[in-house]
């Protein structure tokens, strides 16, 4: 995610997280209403993406997940191994986007995009009061 725009997934992100879990990688859905402001009265699957609100940065939501719907806040469904994992990705990232050889996003890609559609700031706004 990145300035308003639902961007693919990187690659390089997908090819980590295979290389430090020994798993495929997976995804979860993003709708458009969870890049947008909470407060603002419109439903959110999750707050995954929350902090692309807030920064012209990109953002990439790293999710501990469960074989159920578990609220976030329920702490006792993280298990020590899925932190840990999450911990590995995060630091190869890490390592990885400092050595310059990890993208989040693809900047010709984005360029293109606002080129044609122009930007969405919009969307990370907390829109026009009616």
């Amino acid at each position: 995610m990145k300035e308003g725009w639902i961007l693919r997934v990187s690659e390089d992100l997908l090819g980590l997280m295979a290389l430090t879990t020994g798993e495929p990688p997976r995804t979860i859905p993003v709708t458009m209403q969870d890049i947008t402001p909470y407060g603002n009265g419109v439903y959110h699957l999750n707050s995954i993406m929350q902090p692309a609100t807030a920064t012209a940065a990109p953002v990439v939501g790293l999710a501990v997940t469960a074989v159920t719907a578990v609220p976030g806040c329920a702490t006792g469904a993280s298990h020590e191994s899925d932190i840990a994992e999450a911990v590995r990705f995060v630091i190869e990232v890490a390592k990885g986007y400092g050595d310059g050889r990890v993208r989040f996003y693809d900047p010709a890609e984005f360029d293109l995009l606002i080129g044609l559609y122009g930007t969405m700031h919009r969307l990370i706004s907390m829109g026009d009061p009616k």
